[in-house]
C-alpha cells in the first residue's frame, strides 16, 4: 500500500469537497436573495396587479423585478449567514468540554490510568505507544461498556483535549496488532484535525437546517393571519425558506459524508503509516465483516456521532442516506489485495460488567517488540531519541519499535506518576533537576517556595 500517495489523493479530495460545501451555502445564500428579490417584488403590487412605484423603477418595475437590490441583499444574505454563524457557534460550545464529553455522551466510560483489567490495560498501553510514535498528547481513554459491535472513535477540538474511545466489543475480539491499527487509525483523525473539519461541516448544516426550521415557523404563523395578502406573502416565504433549507441539508449531508469519507481514507493511509504493519488494520476490518454484530453502536447518540466512528456505526437505508464511510472490502483491499473477500465468522461474546478478554484477543507481542523489550530495560541510545524527534508525525518501524521500547524500560514509579496531574507535575519538576549537587540544591530551595514541601519531596525521590 502506498499510503504517502493515499494521504495526498485524501487531502486534495478533501480540499475540493470542502470548496463544493462552501459552494453550497453560497448557492443557499443566492437561493434566499432570489426569494427576497420575489416577496420584495409582490409588496411593490397592488391587488390589481399594477406596480406602486412605476415613477421610481419606470417601465422596468412594471415590466418584472430588478434583479439587484442592495437592501434585500444585505437582509437575505447576512441573514442567512448570520444563522449559519449561530449554528457553527452553537456547536462549538456544545463540544467545549473537548472529546471527553463526547465520549460520555456515547455512554463511554473512562478508563482509570491505574487500572489493573488486561483488556484495558492493554488498550492503554498501545494508545501510549501510538502517542509516542505520532508525537501527540496521550488522550484520555474510554470503554464504550455493552457495545458488542467492534468499532472505537477520537473526539476533541484539538490534540490536547482529545479523547479515544473504543467498543467493549473490539476490545475483546482484536489481537493487540489489529487494536493497534484501529487505535492508529484514530490518532490519524487527531493528527490530521479531523474533529475540526467535522466541527466547521456540522455548524454550517446547522444553520441550513434553521433556514428551514424558520420557515416551518412562519408556515405555522399564517395559520392565523387576519390578512388574506400578509397571510399569501407569509406563506410563500415560509414555503421557500423551508424548501431551500431542505434542499441544503440533502445537499449539505452529502458532501459531509463525501468529506467524511475521504478523511477515512487518510486516516486508513496513516495508520499504515504509524504502524508499518497494513495487516493489522486489515485483520480488524475482517473481523468487523465477519462479526455477527459488525460495527454497529446501540447508543442513541450514534446517528448523529457516526461520522466520527471507526466503521459504520448504523445500519443506512435508501437513496436519502448517505454512507460516511468507505465500503469495507474496499478498505481491506487498499490494505490486503490478496483478500479473497470471504470474511470467516467472528462469535461475538455476551457483554457483562465484568468479563475478561478471551484468549484470542490477547495476542502475544511480534518477535520485535520482544526483542525490544530484551534489550536494556534502563538505556535507550540518544541517536534513537534524535531520529525519533526528527520523524515525529512521520514514524516508521523503528520509531514505532522505540516506542515501545522506551514505554516497556520506563520505571514503575514513573508511570504511576504520569497518570496523575500533581505526581506528573512532580515528574516534571524531577526530571529538570541538575545532576550535580549544588544546582540541584538550590533549585529544590527555589522549588520548595514556588509549589509546597509534599511536592518539592516527591520531584527529589523522582530525580
Amino acid at each position: 500500500m502506498n499510503f504517502f500517495e493515499q494521504q495526498d489523493r485524501a487531502r486534495a479530495r478533501t480540499g475540493w469537497l470542502a470548496l463544493l460545501f462552501l459552494l453550497a451555502v453560497v448557492g443557499v445564500c443566492a437561493a434566499v436573495y432570489a426569494l427576497g428579490l420575489v416577496v420584495h417584488f409582490w409588496f411593490l403590487r397592488d391587488a390589481d396587479g399594477v406596480a406602486h412605484v412605476v415613477g421610481r423603477y419606470g417601465g422596468a418595475a412594471a415590466a418584472g423585478l430588478r434583479l439587484w437590490e442592495p437592501t434585500v441583499f444585505v437582509y437575505a444574505v447576512g441573514g442567512t449567514l448570520a444563522l449559519i454563524a449561530v449554528g457553527s457557534l452553537y456547536k462549538s460550545a456544545q463540544l467545549r468540554e473537548g472529546g471527553g464529553a463526547v465520549a460520555r455522551a456515547l455512554g463511554g466510560r473512562r478508563i482509570e490510568p491505574g487500572s489493573t483489567r488486561p483488556d484495558e490495560r492493554r488498550l492503554l498501553n498501545v494508545i501510549e505507544e501510538m502517542s509516542i510514535a505520532s508525537g501527540t498528547p496521550v488522550p484520555e481513554a474510554y470503554m464504550l461498556d455493552r457495545e458488542p459491535g467492534i468499532n472505537a472513535f477520537a473526539a476533541g477540538r484539538t490534540q490536547s483535549d482529545a479523547a479515544i474511545g473504543v467498543t467493549q466489543g473490539a476490545a475483546q475480539l482484536l489481537t493487540r496488532d489489529e487494536l493497534q491499527g484501529v487505535v492508529a487509525h484514530e490518532f490519524s483523525h487527531i493528527f490530521n484535525g479531523d474533529s475540526r473539519i467535522n466541527l466547521r461541516a456540522i455548524g454550517l448544516l446547522h444553520g441550513i437546517f434553521l433556514i428551514a426550521l424558520i420557515g416551518r415557523l412562519i408556515l405555522q404563523g399564517t395559520r392565523h393571519s387576519g390578512s388574506r395578502r400578509g397571510g399569501s406573502s407569509g406563506a410563500l416565504v415560509g414555503v421557500g425558506l423551508l424548501v431551500i433549507g431542505s434542499i441544503g441539508v440533502f445537499f449539505g449531508r452529502a458532501i459531509q459524508a463525501a468529506i467524511s469519507r475521504q478523511r477515512e481514507t487518510l486516516a486508513d493511509a496513516s495508520a499504515v503509516q504509524f504502524t508499518r504493519n497494513p495487516s493489522g488494520l486489515a485483520g480488524a476490518l475482517k473481523k468487523i465483516g465477519g462479526a455477527t454484530s459488525g460495527s454497529r453502536i446501540a447508543a442513541p447518540q450514534a446517528d448523529e456521532a457516526s461520522h466520527i466512528f471507526f466503521a459504520n456505526a448504523i445500519h443506512r437505508f435508501g437513496f436519502l442516506s448517505f454512507r460516511t464511510h468507505p465500503p469495507l472490502g474496499r478498505r481491506i483491499l487498499r490494505l490486503d489485495p490478496s483478500w479473497n473477500g470471504e470474511f470467516a465468522q467472528v462469535t461475538i461474546p455476551e457483554i457483562g460488567d465484568s468479563l475478561r478478554p478471551a484468549a484470542s484477543a490477547v495476542a502475544p507481542p511480534s518477535e520485535a517488540s520482544q526483542a525490544a523489550w530484551n534489550v536494556s530495560q534502563r538505556s535507550v541510545p540518544a541517536s534513537a531519541i534524535e531520529d525519533a524527534i526528527v520523524h515525529v508525525g512521520d514514524p516508521g518501524p523503528a520509531q514505532v519499535e522505540l516506542a515501545r521500547q522506551i514505554h516497556a524500560a520506563l520505571p514503575s514509579a514513573w508511570l504511576d506518576a504520569v497518570h496523575q496531574p500533581a505526581s506528573a507535575q512532580a515528574l516534571v519538576f524531577g526530571l529538570l533537576l541538575a545532576k550535580a549537587a549544588e544546582p540541584r540544591k538550590a533549585q529544590l530551595e527555589l522549588l520548595a517556595r514556588a509549589t509546597d514541601p509534599d511536592t518539592t519531596a516527591l520531584a527529589r525521590e523522582l530525580h
